[in-house]
């Protein structure tokens, strides 16, 4: 649930960042001195575009080196109040190998791990290497999908993890492996992936491997700001929604609130939940 009290004091919003990028060009995704990650190159380039903020950056999903991503998620707070269109442009002809696809605006201080309701990655192996039957594929990939102890099928850091359970979906479409699940040990899907093609535990390439997509849970749909531009109210520049609050941006917070707060009653009677902000 909302707390409009909160929001109402605090002047910062959060923004989801969906980033696609070429995982070839990175040498890993968190931050390393004098190393290309993508987290690197996504701080330095809102940096060069005026944009900071107090906190970290939260990431949907992290990648190795040299896993790509089609769709992965960054997530900040800060007090950036701007076009997101020309934010995301103006990242864009900065960077050739990381691109934003879309900006949304929501609240500041998420905890982006409490919203995720699984990631999706998909393992392209080249077709002429694979060395067993697409009907044995299909058999492999059902009889490894499931909860359970997966600590076989990941590498030293994933064998020293204290609960090694994850539930993982595994299929098989157009010569590709499909993984979704909502945690992944180290390494784990390029080690399945092996197994399933070769019947061996290796490590295979990252080069094979694509994040394809952060799936949120549907109550982050309630968490997104909208601009609303149907509704005119006088000396109120700009108008959005959250859920069922309504921000509106004036010039003059004191002739929107009205004397002894009379404007504003009134604009509740009609809307109800209101935040008045400054531009």
């Amino acid at each position: 649930m909302i707390d409009i009290r909160k929001l109402e004091k605090n002047n910062k919003f959060g923004y989801f960042f969906w980033i696609k990028y070429n995982g070839k060009f990175f040498d890993a995704f968190d931050e390393i001195k004098d190393k290309k990650t993508v987290k690197g190159e996504f701080n330095k380039s809102l940096n060069k575009l005026g944009i900071s903020w107090a906190k970290g950056i939260q990431q949907g999903g992290r990648t190795d080196s040299g896993v790509s991503a089609n769709k992965n998620l960054l997530y900040i707070s800060t007090y950036f109040n701007g076009d997101l269109e020309q934010l995301k442009n103006d990242f864009n002809n900065l960077n050739k190998h990381l691109k934003i696809i879309k900006i949304e605006k929501t609240i500041p201080n998420l905890v982006i791990p409490d919203i995720i309701e699984m990631r999706e990655y998909i393992y392209n192996y080249p077709k002429e290497k694979i060395e067993i039957s697409e009907e044995e594929i299909i058999k492999k990939c059902n009889s490894l999908s499931g909860e359970y102890d997966l600590s076989e099928f990941t590498d030293f850091k994933g064998k020293k993890l204290k609960n090694p359970i994850r539930k993982v979906e595994i299929s098989y479409e157009n010569n590709s492996l499909i993984f979704k699940g909502n945690s992944f040990l180290p390494k784990q899907i390029r080690i399945m992936s092996s197994y399933i093609f070769t019947n061996t535990k290796k490590i295979f390439p990252a080069k094979y491997l694509t994040l394809n997509n952060i799936i949120l849970k549907k109550e982050y749909e309630k968490l997104i700001i909208k601009e609303i531009k149907d509704i005119h109210i006088d000396y109120v520049t700009k108008i959005e929604k959250l859920n069922d609050i309504y921000i509106l941006y004036t010039d003059d917070k004191s002739v929107l609130i009205g004397k002894r707060g009379k404007n504003i009653k009134k604009l509740r009677q009609k809307l109800g939940k209101v935040i008045i902000r400054g531009n």
